[in-house]
């Protein structure tokens, strides 16, 4: 009995000894509280201060190490790096001033972003006030910085503690437009700031500060009647002034440029809708140029400036020429003669890349509010016309910055064939990124051709271009969706004949061959631009010739700079010829005397040019001479001479019977609803000097239509179209020794008025002649130059009327956009009427962007073996059965991920049967979306773990001699009825609360989905299966090595059944947001 009890003692013994074991073990040990005060401290230096001041409350040795911490620290962020969110909130007056106690030796507080300030403080109550900071930042005796994005605290600082720099960039955080009155900032001459970016402010005036480097006013109101009187502020380095309400007197803006002058370092200037005096920025070059002003700057952007001439932007381009790297120039000044003028300089500019043509500011593209509302918030009084530089101009562009990489060019409509921009000058060898916005005059084919000669081009970029023809504008002559007829300079996109430089040597053998009228025409209308030329040489320009700026001495860079800018600029006669825009069609002036050789040396180097106030004139001109005559049928001359003030008191003594000179009448064409003259009644017609041969062509800008199809007009030059193109030279129109023109009218002939010779110019049709008249001629209204296209089948209709309001029955006008590159990556299209996109040969084309683009249908892929990403979002007409069939068709030499939005219900079943039963040598999925609005957290999802799955199977195909599927014409036969030989299954869920689906046969998914989470690997997304498809970086499945330890036992059942994979797989992904219709808004596209 005895042994027992011992042996119950001895397990009691035991047992109570071991309980107090394996607590002791269970127990984790305290690493932290071992650690020395110093390591502590010096592990805070990583941590948040939030995190800090969370740890004093857990235990007593954290509590000393987060003090001793805090007497030692000199910098503190109370955002931890992130200078974009505001500071944890919860701090009131006496808690902020207790912790900044604790830190004595404190230099510099970042993150002093309140979400809210009292601006006083409240009796009995706890708050957090301007006051309160004040006070805890005074108690920081040592403090010589703080970082705010507070408006009134900064003020404060400045007022009171006016020794503390404010570190980092200000950025008010509460500024919009209009302005508010609350927002207000008063900038002391002392002020201890680099950096001040306002927005939305009130400020009375900008005085001298010292220490300013970067200065960024948008949205400001500056209050005081001269704000800039004081300014100097000799550090700056970037000036940005963009929609401010300042001063409307042009006057008062002289101390700003000339301040500007005196910082030497200014690196960036940017000057939108700020109304200084036109030419003051030239004077101030002349004056500060030698002395180092504007000479370091590498941007430069004119947007909206009301008076900004010609030689302002000029004169800094040249200053600058050494370190500009990119230009941003406005409507008003992107035109020929600013780049001829550039040109003459001769000057290199070795790191200039980017080029903004037409640049308009963000907030007057996106803005809803009306020119007068915007005025009346105090922004400057400016309307921006399109900007009116021509092919000429842009093929002068490359020739002077040679090195350009990016060009955008934004709304100008006289831009017609970008494949003439390339000459043995003007390669372009560089340019890798190309965006066009709303250059609607821009011709498919040439683009095509362009983009095919560009060696480096990687990415395309077009907005709101190749614009579909609005229904009916064939029926009744107008340009596409321009209203002003085909004789508008804003031309429609089809018309590829349309050239507005002829003196690019074209092949004859593709034109018809001319009439013999239009031959002799065609002499007649060399002699009188011979004529005219001389015209504007003797009387326009007086004064030695520009050849004499060319002979100026290198070294002085400015020496010859106000002859080339006067001379090309402001004498238009100089440097460029004026675009010829007349109302008469038919007139001519009397042949020249003069040699022809002299003439053509004159107008050598000419170019083309018209302002905006110029085509909307001659537009209402034009119209209000139809207006006048449509009734009738006949245009008289005396009519016809009111519509330009220069003809005045021409009319009554007709010269056509003194020189002999053929005149012709005829008829205009109806206006429509809109007011819109069709035809030749607009009167745009244009000469464009050949700069080579020193002959002149005769064009309907808009008609697009060559000489075979319509009869040759002798052009008028006389001086009526002088006074309209330059107003400036009024003295031409008076001048006695010139005769006034005989004024006619001209207008599309039907095919029996071209046969006759003698009769075409005598003919007066019976009834205002549109396109529907001509329907039985046998004059091709396509010209035989032009991209053969698809035979376009209309309903017929009853021809009877001519106005674009009757309803019209027709099909998408055909517009093929074709790739040709050895570089291009991708291409992104945003409103653009084509309807066909075809890839020719695009050897590294790796993805292609089409969003909101109404009538596109089509793709064809010829040659792009790489290209993997198709972004089709909101296009109302995209054939997705033909598009989808030829990605899939593609050689599966990559994955592939297609995004589409489609407007319409999609037949689920039929796009099934499509993708997994065609002959398409992928794994397929297709997932469906249904988030609204749109979530892509599925779409960015599914790219980084679709290349897993496709590694997985590739690993074993070649190295585990896994068998491969095949899909051939024979594999499809073999399975004509569901699941057509693959293994599909459905995947089910919610992202966001929005259910998605996924149809698929991709292998290993499913196990790799239902593996167990890895408790140590790490992941950027708080994800699991609950909140996306699969989320591999929760379960450490990072590569296709570790993936195949987890799907063993899949891969054994395969290998048994014989059941082969394929190396490539392909995502449809589609987003049903978009389908009652109606598009619905997102950031994401």
């Amino acid at each position: 009995m005895g042994p027992r009890k011992k042996s119950n003692k001895f397990h009691a013994l035991v047992g109570s000894s071991g309980d107090d074991l394996v607590q002791r073990l269970s127990e984790p040990k305290d690493y932290i509280n071992e650690l020395s005060h110093e390591v502590l401290c010096h592990i805070f230096r990583y941590l948040p201060m939030k995190d800090i001041m969370c740890m004093e409350c857990l235990s007593r040795k954290l509590r000393e190490a987060v003090t001793l911490y805090l007497r030692v620290v000199k910098v503190v962020d109370l955002c931890a790096g992130h200078w974009w969110e505001y500071m944890p909130s919860g701090f009131t007056d006496s808690s902020f001033l207790l912790l900044l106690k604790k830190m004595p030796d404190l230099e510099q507080l970042y993150g002093l972003h309140p979400r809210y300030l009292e601006r006083r403080r409240i009796r009995g109550f706890e708050a957090f006030s301007i006051p309160g900071v004040l006070e805890a930042l005074q108690a920081c005796p040592n403090l010589l910085g703080v970082e705010t994005s507070h408006l009134e605290l900064v003020e404060a600082i400045w007022n009171y503690m006016p020794q503390v720099h404010i570190l980092g960039k200000f950025r008010n955080r509460n500024g919009a437009f209009p302005i508010p009155a609350e927002n207000k900032l008063t900038i002391p001459i002392n002020a201890k700031i680099q950096t001040l970016h306002l927005v939305g402010v009130n400020v009375p005036e900008i005085p001298c500060v010292s220490m300013l480097r970067h200065l960024y006013l948008k949205w400001v109101r500056l209050t005081k009647p001269q704000p800039f009187k004081d300014f100097l502020c000799v550090s700056l380095r970037t000036f940005v002034m963009r929609n401010c309400a300042g001063p409307t007197n042009s006057l008062k803006y002289v101390p700003l440029i000339t301040g500007l002058a005196s910082a030497r370092n200014l690196e960036q200037l940017e000057l939108v809708r700020v109304p200084f005096l036109g030419g003051l920025i030239q004077h101030v070059v002349e004056d500060s140029w030698r002395s180092g002003g504007f000479r370091n700057l590498h941007t430069i952007a004119f947007g909206a400036c009301k008076n900004a001439l010609e030689v302002d932007l000029g004169y800094l381009i040249i200053t600058a020429a050494r370190r500009l790297h990119e230009l941003r120039i406005q409507p008003s000044l992107t035109k020929d003669g600013v780049f001829s003028a550039l040109k003459m300089a001769e000057l290199e500019f070795p790191q200039f890349e980017t080029l903004h043509l037409g640049y308009v500011d963000e907030f007057l593209l996106q803005c809803k509010m009306s020119h007068s509302e915007l005025v009346k918030y105090g922004l400057a009084d400016v309307i921006e016309n399109p900007g009116i530089i021509t092919d000429i101009g842009i093929k002068v562009v490359n020739e002077v910055f040679t090195n350009i990489k990016y060009l955008l060019i934004y709304n100008c409509p006289h831009l017609h064939n970008p494949h003439h921009w390339i000459t043995d000058q003007s390669r372009w060898s560089r340019l890798v990124d190309l965006t066009l916005v709303r250059c609607h005059a821009i011709k498919l084919e040439s683009f095509s051709q362009f983009v095919e000669l560009l060696p480096s081009l990687e990415f395309i970029c077009l907005d709101q271009m190749f614009r579909e023809p609005p229904k009916g504008c064939a029926r009744v002559g107008l340009s596409a969706g321009t209203g002003i007829g085909v004789s508008s300079a804003l031309v429609s996109n089809q018309n590829s004949n349309n050239d507005n430089e002829d003196h690019h040597h074209h092949n004859e053998a593709n034109m018809p061959p001319p009439p013999i009228n239009n031959i002799n025409n065609q002499r007649r209308r060399q002699q009188q631009q011979h004529n005219e030329a001389e015209v504007e040489e003797g009387d326009v320009a007086p004064g030695p010739s520009h050849q004499a700026t060319a002979s100026q001495p290198p070294d002085e860079e400015q020496a010859g700079l106000k002859l080339v800018f006067k001379w090309c600029v402001w004498f238009p006669g100089k440097g460029k010829t004026p675009l010829r825009r007349g109302n008469n069609v038919a007139i001519s002036m009397a042949v020249s005397d003069q040699p022809k050789a002299h003439a053509a040396e004159n107008s050598c180097e000419k170019s083309c040019q018209v302002t905006s106030e110029q085509i909307k004139a001659d537009m209402k001109a034009a119209t209000d001479s139809s207006r006048r005559s449509s009734g009738k049928g006949v245009t008289t001359e005396a009519a016809e001479a009111t519509t330009r003030p220069g003809a005045s008191g021409t009319s009554e003594d007709t010269p056509a019977s003194r020189t002999g000179v053929r005149t012709m009448t005829g008829s205009l064409v109806r206006v429509g609803p809109a007011g819109a003259t069709s035809g030749h009644a607009g009167g745009c017609r244009r000469v464009v000097m050949d700069a080579t041969h020193g002959t002149a062509t005769d064009r309907a800008a808009g008609s697009g239509r060559e000489g075979a199809e319509r009869p040759s007009v002798p052009l008028s030059s006389g001086p009526a179209n002088v006074d309209s193109v330059e107003p400036r030279v009024g003295a031409v129109n008076n001048d006695p020794r010139i005769p006034g023109p005989q004024t006619g009218q001209g207008k599309r002939q039907p095919s029996s008025a071209v046969a006759s010779g003698s009769q075409q110019e005598n003919f007066v049709p019976r009834r205002p002649l549109t396109r529907s008249c001509t329907r039985t001629s046998s004059v091709s209204l396509v010209s035989e130059t032009a991209r053969p296209r698809m035979a376009v089948r209309r309903k017929r209709m009853a021809d009877k009327s001519t106005s674009t309001s009757d309803p019209v029955t027709e099909d998408d006008h055909v517009q093929i956009l074709s790739l040709k590159s050895k570089n291009l990556v991708g291409i992104t299209l945003t409103n653009c009427g084509i309807t066909d996109l075809v890839l020719k040969d695009c050897p590294k084309m790796m993805f292609i962007h089409a969003t909101r683009c109404r009538v596109l249908k089509h793709l064809r892929v010829e040659s792009a073996p790489i290209v993997n990403r198709f972004d089709y979002a909101q296009c109302k007409k995209l054939d997705m059965e033909q598009v989808l069939d030829q990605i899939l068709r593609m050689p599966p030499e990559r994955n592939r991920i297609i995004y589409m939005r489609p407007m319409h219900q999609i037949d689920s079943v039929a796009l099934e049967r499509q993708l997994f039963q065609g002959p398409y040598p992928y794994h397929i999925a297709i997932v469906h979306e249904f988030s609204n609005p749109p979530n892509i957290r599925n779409k960015v999802r599914i790219r980084s773990w679709m290349d897993t799955i496709a590694n997985i199977s590739q690993e074993l195909i070649k190295y585990e001699f896994f068998p491969e599927a095949t899909r051939t014409e024979e594999d499809v036969k073999k399975f004509p009825k569901y699941p057509w030989g693959r293994d599909i299954y459905t995947l089910e869920g919610l992202v966001d609360g929005a259910p998605y689906s996924m149809i698929t046969d991709f292998p290993w998914l499913r196990t790799l989905r239902a593996a167990d989470p890895n408790g140590y690997s790490r992941y950027d997304f708080e994800d699991d299966e609950s909140t996306t498809i699969y989320a591999p970086r929760r379960k450490g499945q990072l590569s296709a090595d570790i993936c195949m330890e987890t799907i063993g036992e899949e891969i054994s059942e395969r290998r048994q059944s014989k059941r082969g994979v394929f190396q490539r797989v392909v995502v449809l992904f589609l987003h049903h947001c978009d389908t009652p219709g109606e598009p619905v808004d997102d950031d994401y596209i």
